[in-house]
């Protein structure tokens, strides 16, 4: 299995070990755009791995802080409660970079920043970027992910723009 993200077309393309496409989901990227930088609140490029699989056998809507169950369960009362709340639901791959001092390592570590591939509210609008630099999803398509990929799985985040064409 490998992942293929791509910030131009908000999409998470999972594909066999052959390339050939197995799904596509909409996802959210980071509003500030691409970038490897601790503390730019953007989406690191390059070669990553799944590095941790995190809340497995969770109920969807699980509420994570620093990649623990909080006990809460996510609902529009409680976004409401705490409307300034980055979500972070259901399950987490904890991503890591590969390519040291482009994603890995220093100030470019993608694991140090941690950066995941997550569940969000119903709410949060997918297609468009709006996360803090981690990859927001919706929370059924997470938990689809999550039980086909293992530790270890390659992840491309491309911010490259490809024609129809291109590999």
């Amino acid at each position: 299995m490998k992942i293929h993200i791509s910030i131009p077309h908000q999409t998470l393309e999972l594909c066999d070990s052959t390339g050939n496409l197995l799904q596509c989901w909409a996802v959210s990227t980071a509003t500030r755009g691409a970038g490897e930088l601790t503390g730019s609140y953007c989406t690191p490029r390059g070669a990553h791995v799944i590095r941790a699989r995190i809340g497995q056998g969770m109920p969807e809507n699980t509420v994570f802080v620093r990649r623990r169950p909080t006990g809460e369960v996510y609902s529009p009362e409680l976004g409401a409660e705490y409307p300034d709340r980055d979500w972070i639901l259901t399950r987490i791959l904890w991503l890591s970079g590969c390519e040291p001092g482009v994603n890995r390592l220093g100030n470019v570590d993608t694991m140090r920043r941690y950066i995941y591939i997550h569940g969000s509210p119903e709410s949060a609008t997918m297609g468009i970027p709006g996360s803090h630099g981690c990859i927001r999803m919706r929370n059924a398509d997470i938990v689809a992910l999550f039980d086909q990929v293992p530790v270890g799985t390659p992840v491309l985040i491309d911010a490259e723009e490809k024609g129809v064409d291109a590999a």
